[in-house]
């Protein structure tokens, strides 16, 4: 049987979500703790939709893990969330549908990043979730430059291209607000994502915000289809992923085929 868990992160303290061996991740804190509670003899491979990098948090992470026993759904949850740290929660715990795949079965990807660009408004309580800018930002600005960069398009210009894998990607939503005087949010909605694109796409708008760039540079830079140096790929603890879109339940199998076919096993990262 398939499971579903929906959980929440702050990646401050954490390498990334990757297990890796002699350093702290959430896969390895999870997988440590599903075997934990379920009293299994080894350890229970997951599946993440996004593998977060170092330091980037999770408000919407989704994965799923296959498993021969029964298990009671709430008693799963406290169970967990008895063992993990405080700075993993698990949300929710279900049966996943036919077809549920938490990776390749996902259409849209929703990441966040947040900004404070006024003095007076740094606060040390928010200072691992916010990045601090010292100079004003003009949000119309920003906006009209991510504007250009909606849709379908190689994306290896805001990219670590790996071998064999594709950097095309259908960017949804690339877009700022501020929420309160001096703190901005940027919405990046993609079908996925890869290593280190949505830090270096929030890094390309922020000098148009500030005036250091014109509002067509972004667009320039991904035509270049190259990495451009003068893209700062802005610090990890800014950004949160916050939601994972899946399709109807009868539609879970055809695009988690679809995926697989067209991505391989490329990772979809922040």
């Amino acid at each position: 049987m398939r499971w579903r868990i929906d959980l929440s992160y702050d990646g401050t303290a954490f390498h990334g979500w990757a297990r890796q061996d002699d350093v702290r991740t959430v896969q390895g804190l999870l997988e440590d703790a599903l075997q934990t509670v379920l009293r299994l003899p080894e350890r229970l491979a997951v599946t993440c939709a996004g593998r977060t990098d170092t330091g980037v948090h999770a408000r919407g992470q989704v994965i799923h893990f296959d498993l021969e026993a029964a298990v009671e759904p709430r008693r799963l949850l406290r169970g967990l969330n008895g063992v993990l740290p405080a700075d993993v929660i698990i949300k929710a715990v279900r049966v996943a549908p036919e077809g549920f795949d938490a990776r390749f079965a996902a259409i849209a990807r929703r990441y966040v990043y947040r900004l404070c660009d006024e003095q007076s408004s740094w606060d040390p309580l928010t200072r691992g979730h916010v990045l601090r800018v010292g100079r004003p930002l003009d949000v119309e600005r920003m906006n009209a430059a991510a504007k250009r960069l909606l849709g379908e398009h190689d994306f290896a210009a805001f990219c670590k291209k790996r071998e064999g894998a594709s950097t095309v990607r259908a960017l949804l939503d690339f877009s700022w607000q501020r929420t309160a005087p001096g703190l901005l949010e940027g919405t990046v909605i993609a079908d996925a994502f890869c290593h280190s694109m949505v830090r270096a796409l929030v890094g390309s708008v922020i000098p148009v915000g500030d005036g250091r760039q014109e509002i067509d540079w972004p667009i320039t830079v991904l035509s270049a289809g190259v990495r451009n140096p003068a893209v700062v790929v802005v610090p990890a603890h800014g950004l949160t992923l916050e939601e994972v879109r899946y399709p109807a339940d009868n539609e879970l199998a055809a695009r988690a085929l679809e995926s697989r076919q067209v991505r391989g096993e490329v990772h979809q990262r922040g």
